[in-house]
């Protein structure tokens, strides 16, 4: 099939359906020939750009932040009392605590060394020597009776700051 080309060739608009020439016709991105008057560029939206990573940011970046003082359960019966020494060795495998620490017991049970359980947890804490990674001692203040393990098994040790 033959098209006419030359000064007097009509075409028909897609878009409004109206007569044009031939001449100024123009197509669309989307394959419709229209008037160049009608003519509507593809919507920036339209063409997806690849977009590489942000050059300075991290895959999976977390920021660096302070961890609150938690305090740490201790095994069962921790403290080693020694009767007439007021010297009390406290069993926290790994502590990674520093002599000269402020170190307060909670939930201390019975009555570890004939001292009541109220002796042990000083809101005030207590200052502790460390012996070795595993252990360190503190002074009670009284003077325990009997000499054994104790505590009981809910025992844990933290610093003074922490509530409840």
């Amino acid at each position: 099939m033959a098209q006419a080309r030359g000064k007097y060739a009509k075409a028909i608009s897609d878009r409004s359906g109206m007569e044009f020439p031939y001449n100024e016709m123009v197509k669309e991105w989307n394959g419709h020939l229209v008037h160049k008057s009608e003519f509507e560029a593809k919507h920036p939206q339209l063409e997806l750009r690849s977009r590489s990573g942000d050059s300075q940011g991290l895959f999976n970046a977390r920021p660096a932040r302070t961890e609150n003082e938690v305090a740490a359960m201790l095994g069962n019966n921790p403290f080693s009392i020694t009767a007439s020494s007021q010297t009390i060795t406290v069993t926290e495998i790994n502590h990674g605590r520093t002599t000269g620490d402020t170190v307060r017991f909670r939930n201390v049970q019975g009555s570890p060394g004939g001292v009541a359980f109220s002796t042990y947890e000083n809101s005030s804490g207590f200052s502790i020597n460390v012996t070795t990674t595993d252990k360190y001692t503190f002074s009670l203040g009284s003077t325990p009776s009997v000499t054994e393990e104790g505590g009981g098994p809910t025992v844990s040790a933290g610093p003074v700051s922490l509530s409840a």
